[in-house]
């Protein structure tokens, strides 16, 4: 399939008969993409201005934006920047709430965004960055008495580190220090704080092969050991416990986790959002905690996309596999909740308010159980309060939900 960005997204929220992925990500690193003429665009009616859930954590959240440069390499997408330059944010519990909203994205952000494969209609062209979020850039930090553990989180491939604010709003609300990696010239837009702006190189690339995605892969796993070098030693580093440390990803970014995984031993456990999982795991396996949550139409055992049997084999540690009746690869991100709001209904049965608190709840318990050493029942069977849920019973994993071996367990 291929690339499409959050216009195209948005276009297919509104037209598609069949739930599927809009990126490649799930489409299998050996197929190429079908070239396809753009879009027309799409008219949009959005009621008042976007906005996200509130978090269900109950902690005030403060977040921040980080401009860091990676000296030690040239970018791997414009060989001639003779450094990656990232953009990270970052959010974390507060001790109460600030009086300066968080800003979504910015609004130079927002126009690319809109007007991208085909555009979208009857909207501002900044809409977007004047979504409302729940965070603030004025809060004073919480928990810097013991550390925080972290949680990382990656977009998918063409989709700003914005697509991920929900989820890492509710992580921090929950008492979650939470990076997401904004991978440069990956996605459609990156500003910097001098007035920069990257757009997607990457996606300009004429084969996208498994060569490519084994690009992406390594990029990122690159970008997730640099941050957390950099965290090490940063002048707020005693906010985060970094020896409790697990990474999310949602599609190319749930893909990436298992090379992050594999490059850098400081992350715990890792998430599989919806995405193909291109990223090989080693012929000798991985030990560590792993987890999938897709949409049941693509990735439920023996369907659509392959690549999940095959990586489950190789996963060695603590495991599930869980998919969400009546969702569709943007479900599990913004995206869907601003398609929504922008009067372009999701062909699903499951709205994507529910998938938000779906994918919050889950990715959650993961990160309680692997990160604090909370027992999570949820993570082992059918919820009464979740029936849109499956853990499949036939990729039965390892290890009950409850703390493995050498994991603190954290009071609350």
């Amino acid at each position: 399939m291929r690339q499409v960005t959050l216009a195209a997204l948005l276009a297919l929220s509104a037209c598609s008969a069949a739930p599927v992925s809009a990126d490649r990500d799930t489409a299998g690193p050996h197929r190429n993409p079908s070239p396809g003429a753009t879009k027309p665009a799409m008219t949009a009616k959005p009621v008042g201005t976007p906005y996200l859930p509130e978090p269900t954590g109950g902690r005030p959240v403060g977040m921040t934006n980080l401009h860091l440069k990676d000296t030690s390499r040239s970018d791997p997408w414009v060989p001639s920047v003779k450094a990656r330059e990232l953009m990270v944010s970052l959010w974390f519990p507060a001790k109460k709430p600030g009086r300066t909203a968080a800003p979504y994205m910015t609004p130079k952000e927002s126009e690319l965004l809109l007007t991208a494969d085909g555009g979208v209609k009857g909207v501002p062209l900044d809409l977007v960055s004047r979504t409302r979020t729940n965070a603030f850039t004025d809060a004073e930090p919480a928990g810097r008495k013991h550390g925080l553990p972290l949680a990382v989180l990656s977009p998918g491939f063409t989709k700003p580190r914005a697509t991920q604010t929900a989820l890492a709003e509710d992580l921090a609300s929950r008492g979650y220090a939470v990076v997401v990696i904004g991978h440069t010239y990956e996605n459609v837009a990156t500003s910097f704080p001098d007035g920069r702006v990257a757009t997607c190189v990457a996606c300009d690339s004429q084969k996208k092969d498994e060569a490519f995605w084994d690009k992406v892969a390594a990029t990122r796993a690159a970008d997730v050991s640099f941050v957390l070098d950099h965290l090490t030693a940063w002048k707020g580093a005693d906010l985060i416990d970094m020896s409790r440390i697990a990474m999310a990803g949602h599609s190319a970014g749930g893909a990436s986790a298992v090379a992050a995984m594999v490059k850098d031993r400081r992350l715990l456990a890792g998430m599989n959002i919806d995405g193909t999982a291109f990223a090989e795991v080693p012929a000798k396996g991985l030990a560590r905690p792993f987890m999938f949550l897709g949409s049941e139409a693509v990735h439920s055992p023996g369907g659509k996309d392959p690549s999940w049997d095959a990586a489950w084999k190789r996963l060695t540690g603590w495991k599930r596999w869980i998919t969400v009746a009546g969702t569709e690869h943007a479900s599990f991100t913004d995206v869907a909740l601003v398609a929504e709001q922008f009067g372009l209904p999701l062909e699903t049965r499951t709205s994507a308010t529910r998938a938000t608190e779906i994918t919050r709840r889950y990715v959650a318990a993961f990160f309680d159980l692997h990160l604090r050493g909370k027992p999570q029942p949820l993570l082992d069977g059918p919820s009464a309060g979740y029936p849109e849920v499956t853990s499949h019973p036939t990729a039965s994993g390892s290890g009950a939900g409850r703390p493995m071996d050498g994991i603190p367990s954290e009071t609350p």
